[in-house]
């Protein structure tokens, strides 16, 4: 058999109202971007109906509900969906509708060009976020991104929006701990992550469902920023980069 192009990793929790609206967009631009393969969704035992929300495409094979019943988090999801991946390059997005679909050709086209990683960016020029951002919202992001500038220089590295290809991440596998939501961050550091391409997009706010950000996940982002720059250290002082361009 054929190894498909892309697996769409998409992480699940109580987002069964927008999960009909996203999966008919991503199959629609594999097949218009030529691109072959389908969706993994890792959903964390939602009882809202998400598994007959996502069961007419199931049955025709384009995408794969995997039900989680004693594990929990984001970052954990998509690295269980990383895993069951067959394929060359591994996308991964939010079910929220806050990341257009899209995006997905010139994401990949960005990859096969040599970009070690490829983010769907916010902060990018030509990239935007909603117009319902609160200055909060906006200020919270902004901390956040600057508490992460001595890993990384890229202008997006919060997003939760990005691509890779699925041998490099298996290269270090083992020594992925993520914390919190911030898995992209976790890969742009471990997986040593040179090259970080940023396709500009409009992120949009959720319509459907509440959002999962709240005081506890942002410390987990402070407890997983001092994780990852204790291991950046560790491998500035065995001779390697600390900050990734």
């Amino acid at each position: 058999m054929n190894r498909s192009d892309v697996t769409i990793v998409v992480p699940t929790y109580k987002e069964a109202e927008n999960l009909p609206r996203l999966l008919p967009r991503i199959l629609d631009t594999l097949e218009s971007g030529g691109l072959t393969g389908g969706v993994v969704i890792v959903d964390d035992n939602s009882d809202d109906g998400t598994a007959e929300a996502c069961q007419p495409l199931i049955d025709d094979g384009r995408v794969r509900l995997e039900v989680r019943e004693h594990e929990r988090g984001l970052s954990s999801a998509v690295l269980h969906g990383i895993d069951l991946a067959e394929s060359e390059f591994i996308v991964v997005m939010d079910a929220d509708l806050s990341h257009p679909p899209e995006a997905i050709p010139r994401i990949i086209d960005a990859l096969r060009d040599g970009a070690d990683m490829v983010i769907g960016s916010r902060y990018s020029e030509g990239g935007s976020t909603a117009d319902e951002w609160t200055t909060w919202r906006w200020f919270n992001s902004k901390v956040a991104t600057l508490l992460a500038r001595p890993l990384t220089n890229v202008k997006d590295p919060m997003a939760g929006y990005f691509a890779i290809r699925g041998e490099r991440v298996l290269s270090v596998r083992d020594q992925l701990n993520p914390l919190g939501y911030k898995i992209g961050l976790e890969l742009i550091v471990k997986c040593g992550c040179k090259s970080v391409a940023e396709v500009p997009i409009r992120f949009e706010d959720r319509v459907y469902g509440q959002s999962k950000l709240n005081m506890r996940e942002q410390w987990h982002y402070l407890r997983h920023i001092g994780r990852l720059y204790r291991y950046a250290l560790a491998r500035r002082l065995r001779g390697g980069s600390m900050v990734s361009e």
